[in-house]
């Protein structure tokens, strides 16, 4: 029943691209102006305008025209590879990172990018190699620590995602990172830790939704359903249409035998896609018309 703590706060497409298409101007330009260069200029102005087919050709040209004798054509496969990781290549993206980082192992990007493909590949040993090869290069840095605690989280390593996580808090504690320990703490058996957690979250941030979907989910895994009633109202407040906040909230009235109230929320909750709810209404709603 407990929500994934996985999802927040991820970037978005355009975003990624932009953070990663970065490394144009953070690599040197090496060597003299070569024939090659103006394939390049084209395929950069191609992928700005997110035309990655068209750039992904200009680059193959830069590549092949270069035979990448001169370390300055090296930026051109990097950013192949981010154009093949816009268009779902992953494979092809991944062979191209396999090229450049050897070239600039100490280009942060490469290995930002290369962690996104392994993501989306559901690699999790690989992706979590990945950051740990970036944290030799920013070694601390927050961002790094929390995806890879992201990566704990989903690999059952709950005492690595609360060593991870602790150590962000006392740098930058924010509402995703009490979610995570609170997401960490249930599973090792705390739940009155994690409550504690969901709390501290909401202290930071009172609109923050996957606090009370969590602290919901945990009371009612404890069976204090009148505390999970009180996360799941705020939860319908901040957003009415969650069918997560409404399923949650159908099985607390359940428990409360508050059936006439659950009913009504569970079959909106089913018709609006979850599923779940499709158990709860057979047992204790349809029965109810017979």
């Amino acid at each position: 029943m407990i929500a994934s703590a996985r999802g927040t706060g991820r970037l978005s497409m355009l975003r990624i691209l932009v953070i990663l298409a970065a490394i144009s101007v953070a690599l040197p330009s090496l060597g003299q102006e070569a024939k090659w260069k103006k394939w390049e200029v084209q395929a950069d102005t191609m992928m700005n305008q997110q035309n990655f087919e068209a750039a992904i050709k200009l680059y193959g040209k830069v590549i092949k025209s270069s035979k990448l004798e001169d370390k300055a054509a090296y930026p051109s496969v990097y950013k192949r590879a981010v154009c093949y990781y816009s268009i779902g290549k992953l494979e092809e993206s991944l062979k191209d990172l396999e090229l450049f980082i050897p070239e600039y192992p100490g280009v942060l990007q490469g290995y930002i990018l290369k962690a996104f493909v392994y993501r989306d590949l559901g690699d999790l040993e690989a992706l979590q190699a990945t950051i740990d090869q970036a944290l030799v290069i920013q070694p601390g840095d927050p961002s790094l620590i929390k995806w890879r605690a992201g990566i704990y989280l989903d690999m059952g390593e709950y005492e690595k995602v609360m060593e991870d996580m602790l150590y962000v808090r006392a740098i930058q504690n924010d509402p995703e990172v009490e979610s995570y320990l609170g997401f960490a703490f249930y599973n090792l058996d705390q739940p009155d830790s994690a409550i504690q957690a969901m709390n501290r979250a909401i202290e930071l941030d009172a609109t923050y939704l996957p606090a009370y979907l969590y602290g919901g989910s945990f009371s009612l895994q404890e069976g204090n359903n009148e505390l999970a009633l009180k996360y799941l109202n705020v939860a319908l407040r901040l957003d009415p249409s969650n069918t997560t906040a409404q399923f949650y909230k159908g099985v607390a009235l359940v428990e409360l035998e508050r059936e006439d109230e659950a009913c009504s929320i569970l079959s909106k909750a089913f018709y609006a896609g979850e599923d779940d709810a499709g158990d709860y209404l057979k047992e204790y709603c349809y029965k109810l018309q017979n």
